[in-house]
């Protein structure tokens, strides 16, 4: 299966990648309901880090370990190692417009477990994808945009 988002934030490429690449950033990007605990996690993800939280959907505790992979100014990958997917790598792509403006590219690879369980509730995270990305650009771009 594959998804691709794109979005445009008025802040340089630089201010962009900087925010993706803090850990506090997917906290600060993840819409309510869910909730969002971060175990261990570095405060900036460089090539090779390991990112372990549990996502809470509603009663649904969802421990995930992702790596990360291919890191550069211009975007870095997150596989899962261990979650609700047989398998996930979501890369995530900046790409100046200007030198103001950036445009966010998410593309994510995933399979669903064949699990009674797991593959339903894998597959409901899929579906959710659109609303989550729709969320997820609009908060990156009050979060920078205000910032500027």
């Amino acid at each position: 299966m594959k998804y691709r988002h794109t979005f445009r934030v008025r802040a340089p490429l630089a201010d962009v990648a900087e925010f993706h690449r803090r850990s506090e950033g997917l906290g600060a990007i993840t819409p309510p309901p869910i909730i969002l605990r971060l175990h261990n996690v570095p405060e900036f993800v460089k090539e090779g880090d390991s990112m372990d939280f549990t996502m809470w959907l509603g009663p649904l505790p969802l421990r995930w370990l992702a790596r990360i992979e291919d890191v550069s100014l211009n975007g870095f990958a997150d596989r899962q190692l261990r979650g609700p997917f047989e398998q996930w790598m979501h890369r995530h792509e900046f790409v100046a417009v200007d030198e103001k403006t950036t445009r966010v590219v998410d593309e994510i690879n995933a399979s669903l477990r064949k699990h009674p369980l797991w593959g339903l509730v894998g597959l409901g995270m899929w579906l959710g994808l659109p609303l989550l990305f729709a969320y997820r650009g609009w908060r990156t771009r009050r979060l920078l945009e205000s910032e500027a």
